[in-house]
């Protein structure tokens, strides 16, 4: 299984990005989603993830209200619309695949190569 992020770049405080996350090599849907980000000198932190099915959401409270997850299952790709975006957002977001049905414990199988997203203020 492959996960191939992208849509990170530079934005002005306030602005907006689309993250994508591109699953392949997989022979089922049956997986949850997430995304976590990691800035300079700190620790890999949880963002958002999403159920398999898409019913089910989960934020961390940095990014509630202004962050959504959302999934294309016929498209393999997840996304992550970040809007109001503050300089404190910078970092490397990585998507993760879950099969364990343990995501809401942040139990991971397989992780993209991450995509920067710089915010300057």
């Amino acid at each position: 299984v492959q996960l191939q992020a992208s849509g990170g770049g530079l934005v002005q405080a306030g602005g907006s990005l689309r993250l994508s996350c591109e699953v392949s090599g997989h022979t089922s849907n049956s997986y949850d989603a997430g995304w976590f980000r990691q800035a300079p000198g700190r620790e890999r932190e949880f963002v958002a993830a999403i159920s398999g099915s898409g019913d089910i959401n989960s934020y961390a409270d940095s990014v509630k209200g202004r962050f959504t997850i959302s999934r294309d299952n016929a498209k393999n790709t997840v996304y992550l619309q970040m809007n109001s975006l503050k300089p404190e957002d910078t970092a490397v977001y990585y998507c993760a695949a879950s099969y364990t049905g343990r995501w809401l414990l942040g139990d991971y199988d397989f992780w993209g190569q991450g995509t920067q997203v710089t915010v300057s203020s």
